[in-house]
């Protein structure tokens, strides 16, 4: 009788940051990226279902869509701190976990926004492959928009 011995395995983690340099003020950044109701300059996230002038709050559940793909996906605000940083988890999928880091910090060359991912779930190998391309920008489109000059490849449209 031959006995199959299924093996415990860590799920896959994927863990990546991307920075970002931007002139414009802690300030101006941190309202762009806490206006939940606009995330124009986000190429991941569109049409967020939040009425506007809603601050994100710890315990905040929200739904928005992927750019990618029609679909819904819930997003859970898990920490706030006040111009420095905020941490989102977002459900799309069962089988990935996708937790979202953004910070903020004034530096001498200017302001440096870090943005943060990490996938981890049987799927986040194929999730991953699918969103990378468009979340290294991430970062980089939101100090674009809070020094008012994206221009977004998707609809050739700028954001002002």
């Amino acid at each position: 009788m031959t006995r199959w011995r299924r093996r415990a395995t860590q799920p896959k983690r994927i863990a990546v940051t991307y920075y970002a340099l931007s002139n414009a003020p802690v300030e101006q950044i941190w309202q762009k990226l806490t206006n939940l109701a606009d995330l124009s300059w986000h190429p991941l996230v569109t049409r967020p279902y939040v009425p506007w002038g809603l601050l994100p709050k710890p315990g905040l559940l929200y739904e928005a869509v992927f750019r990618l793909f029609p679909i819904r996906v819930r997003i859970f605000v898990e920490r706030v701190q006040q111009q420095k940083l905020l941490s989102v988890r977002v459900f799309a999928l069962p089988g990935v976990e996708e937790r979202v880091t953004y910070q903020v910090q004034s530096t001498v060359c200017g302001t440096q926004i870090s943005y943060s991912i990490t996938l981890q779930g049987w799927l986040s190998p194929l999730v991953w492959s699918v969103i990378r391309p468009r979340a290294a920008r991430v970062a980089r489109q939101l100090a674009q928009a809070a020094e008012g000059r994206l221009t977004t490849p998707w609809d050739g449209m700028s954001v002002i």
